[in-house]
């Protein structure tokens, strides 16, 4: 069942119907049992799954990421896109469901335009690598799980609870978080500082409005607190800081925080980037904290979120009917995923996905047919003989 899930994805069929007309085969049925050290008579139809996933607790699927994640760690896989020894995980929130008409107890609901809209969303955790990669470490589901609540439940909310399970499961990991200017506040500086975690935040006016003043105060007095750099042609990226930044929230905790921006002029375009962090700043840091840690962030969105949405895991489609169902296919998609970023960026193919296939999708429909017309080679599925292989990734160099 968990391996027909996880082809759900892994092929990117979009649906669970698709289950029989993809895998509709008795190559397909083969394949399915020596991936799952099975001898099953049949492919499980798409509503049998749909059943087995409406009833698996989410927590066993949390674990198997989590078993995963640690393995790559262990095998030093993802050293490269450390940032002062520190991984790099971005935190961010996203839809995941909506509907015209209430779905669960559990949905969260608004109106826009006078019409009540009720909707599912997601706070996910990835790490990511200055190559591309956003492997999904942790999720926290957004939803209405106490009746009797007076507020909705919320990213804030979620965080504290996503912020403690990366903790318990990783309590070790050196970890700096990559945070969007929501997350510019006492109680998220206070979680890190408990876990011992680093944070790189977006800093903007609007959230901070008197720190920022302050900032850009010490900033007119600081000017040695700048450094120009050319990092490729035509582009030119002048950096300043306040290393020193003292801020007390509204419970009277004191934080001292740097400040950095960075204007940047890349031929005709203009950009300009503010983060708060609690690394030190200074003139041998700060191009790699910008460059290498805050404007990492927007990975999530391009290579996590956009590709799951747009690039054939149709995050935003019901494949499950019931709560825990919906959670565990999200679940799915998320392993499904890591798999497939580690062989379309590993050295096994002889070039990148996109040039051999034309892209991703069609990567997809090509692992399909080739399920459905061909058996995997019993010593594939050696786990001794797998082990003497290793498999590299390919780096931004080398891609």
């Amino acid at each position: 069942m968990s391996w027909t899930g996880l082809l759900v994805f892994l092929l990117k069929l979009g649906s669970r119907r698709q289950i029989r007309f993809e895998l509709d085969s008795p190559t397909a049925l083969e394949n399915l049992n020596r991936l799952a050290g099975c001898r099953q008579d049949r492919v499980p139809h798409g509503d049998t799954l749909n059943y087995f996933l409406g009833r698996l607790a989410p927590g066993e699927l949390a674990g198997l990421r989590r078993r995963m994640v640690n393995r790559l760690i262990r095998m030093k896989v993802l050293d490269g896109g450390r940032l002062r020894g520190h991984f790099l995980v971005v935190i961010d929130g996203t839809g995941q469901l909506h509907f015209r008409r209430r779905h669960c107890p559990h949905c969260l609901e608004r109106t826009v335009g006078g019409a009540t809209q009720y909707y599912h969303h997601v706070l996910e955790a990835k790490l990511v690598t200055p190559e591309g990669l956003a492997i999904s470490i942790g999720t926290a589901f957004i939803e209405n799980a106490d009746p009797k609540a007076t507020k909705q439940d919320c990213e804030l909310k979620a965080f504290a609870r996503l912020a403690e399970q990366l903790h318990k499961d990783f309590p070790q990991l050196r970890v700096c978080l990559l945070l969007d200017a929501l997350y510019a506040n006492g109680p998220v500086f206070d979680l890190c500082r408990q876990y011992r975690w680093k944070f790189i935040v977006t800093f903007k006016e609007g959230s901070l409005p008197a720190l920022w003043t302050e900032y850009e105060a010490l900033r007119g007095l600081q000017p040695e607190n700048r450094r120009t750099e050319t990092p490729a042609e035509g582009v030119r990226q002048t950096f300043t800081w306040v290393p020193d930044l003292p801020y007390t929230d509204t419970e009277g905790r004191t934080f001292r925080l740097g400040a950095l921006e960075c204007r940047e002029q890349d031929h005709a375009k203009e950009g300009f980037f503010a983060w708060l962090t609690n690394f030190t700043v200074c003139a041998n840091t700060v191009a790699a904290l910008a460059n290498r840690g805050g404007r990492l962030r927007w990975t999530i969105e391009n290579q996590g979120f956009n590709i799951q949405k747009n690039g054939g895991f149709a995050l935003e489609h019901a494949y499950g009917t019931g709560p825990w169902a919906i959670k565990n296919f999200y679940l799915l998609m998320q392993l499904a995923h890591l798999v497939l970023q580690l062989v379309e960026r590993g050295n096994l193919l002889v070039d990148r996905c996109e040039r051999l296939f034309g892209s991703l999708r069609t990567f997809g429909r090509r692992l399909a047919e080739s399920l459905r017309h061909a058996l995997i080679p019993t010593q594939a599925l050696d786990v001794v003989a797998a082990a003497r292989i290793q498999i590299r990734l390919r780096t931004a160099d080398t891609s």
